[in-house]
């Protein structure tokens, strides 16, 4: 048999053979995707102590950055969350654009919570928000509910810190300034349709009432002030302006605007590392909405110790993904699949987007899907000599891939479930066809700038 074939065979059970032990046998995704990669390597023909470099070193090379961007991203996110940023964010965008504006509100609202919070715990905090909207005015609680879910969404899977995106990126070794460009370029026009759009039409269709468990207590005078909303905009959107500063930098030296050497460049360069922008998001935070607020040491120890806790899970599996890519490079299975795909005449955006779909439908995680076609798609671009935003929007590609059909086997889909009170067929309805929208229209905007920009 044709060696090229034979890798490409290969590779498809390993993909198999993962799906079968994430979905029937239940086992974790991280040990599913050791074993996998540990079946590519042997199948391939790989020395044993080979295959354990191979995967110690790309469990180490993707570490060494997921580790750091997650953790740090997970405590401001955490600080946002026991301060009230989130509800003052909402609170003053809600006020700025109107009552009969205020899906739009709540969408952006998401958006922008999103980006430090994880999308869980994101929605548990606004939703009491939207419980007191829907009472207040009477409408289905779906008017509210999946803007505030799409813009959420969008961000929690476009656009860096939060650890998908941040992982695909290091896995493509795709600039982050990139990554957030083409996020919030692609995510907006998504973020717009799945949420106020598909939300004001679902909402006519099916009425969903507030919960009858749901108390409401007497509204507080205590409002917060504008100054609290400047600030948590400001901690909020300081890392990624410093990141996209670094990124315009290096785009200067790159074509050629910037020549020699430059302090301040290489200072923007420096403050503009991931690394670097989330420690001072960090210690900003940490100043403003811990001590300024009235929480001690010993608090802010505990709020961060509780932030690592889940991102802790996040940044296993993905340095999993980069083990798999690994194999995939030095077994030559990544490149035996690009030989495959190149004769079929597949564009590696659109392999990466169906790839991520496929398995995002079979076994459900996003991250999953998201770190497992980065892996596959990474040896297949080596040889492919492509420029920063190429690789950026087959980022973006992944992401979109990895939002569709979330279903049955998403923890997702029974978050909204419990916390809207709705049944089965009503998520599907609209939580699965939110996210189904989001990554149609998110992989048409992407090809859309590949034909005419790139």
């Amino acid at each position: 048999m044709d060696q090229t074939l034979y890798l490409f065979i290969i590779t498809s059970l390993s993909i198999l053979l993962l799906l079968v032990l994430v979905m029937k046998l239940k086992v974790h995704a991280f040990i599913s995707l050791l074993l996998a990669s540990c079946f590519v390597g042997l199948a391939s023909g790989m020395p044993f102590m080979e295959l354990i470099g191979s995967l110690q070193k790309g469990m180490g090379d993707i570490l060494g950055f997921i580790t750091i961007v997650v953790g740090l991203g997970a405590i401001l996110g955490k600080l946002l969350e026991v301060s009230g940023g989130a509800q003052t964010m909402a609170h003053f965008l809600i006020k700025g654009f109107g009552e009969k504006r205020t899906s739009w509100a709540l969408m952006l609202t998401g958006f922008i919570v999103s980006i430090p919070v994880f999308l869980d715990v994101g929605f548990i905090i606004l939703i009491p928000l939207v419980y007191a909207l829907a009472n207040k005015s009477g409408l289905s609680l779906l008017h509210y509910a999946v803007p505030l879910l799409a813009g959420m969404a969008v961000t929690h899977a476009f656009i860096p810190p939060t650890p998908g995106p941040v992982a695909v990126a290091e896995i493509l070794n795709a600039p982050l300034g990139w990554m957030i460009i083409f996020g919030a370029v692609v995510g907006l026009p998504c973020a717009i349709l799945a949420g106020p759009v598909f939300g004001g039409y679902i909402s006519k269709k099916i009425f969903v009432p507030v919960p009858e468990h749901i108390e409401f207590k007497a509204e507080s005078n205590t409002n917060p002030s504008k100054q609290d909303f400047y600030l948590i905009a400001f901690i909020i959107i300081l890392p990624l302006l410093l990141i996209l500063i670094a990124t315009t930098s290096d785009l200067l030296v790159d074509t050629g605007y910037l020549i020699g050497e430059n302090y301040l460049l290489e200072l923007a360069q420096f403050l503009g590392h991931p690394f670097i922008a989330l420690t001072i998001a960090t210690l900003v935070a940490l100043y403003f909405l811990g001590y300024r607020k009235g929480y001690k040491a010993k608090q802010l120890l505990e709020f961060s110790d509780k932030a690592l806790a889940p991102a802790g899970l996040i940044i296993v599996i993905t340095g999993a993904g980069g083990m798999f890519k690994e194999i995939l490079v030095q077994s030559g299975a990544g490149e035996a699949l690009a030989e495959v795909f190149i004769a079929y005449n597949v564009a590696p955006i659109v392999m990466a987007y169906l790839i991520a779909v496929i398995i995002r439908i079979i076994q459900g995680s996003a991250t999953v899907a998201m770190v497992t076609a980065a892996g596959m798609i990474s040896p297949i671009i080596i040889d492919m000599n492509m420029t920063d935003p190429h690789k950026a929007l087959i980022g973006i590609a992944i992401a979109a891939g990895a939002c569709i059909l979330s279903h049955v086997n998403d923890s997702g889909f029974w978050l909204v479930k419990k916390y809207l009170n709705i049944s089965e067929k009503e998520t599907l309805q609209t939580w699965t066809t939110l996210e189904t929208i989001i990554s149609v229209t998110g992989f048409v905007i992407v090809l859309l700038i590949s034909v005419i920009f790139l």
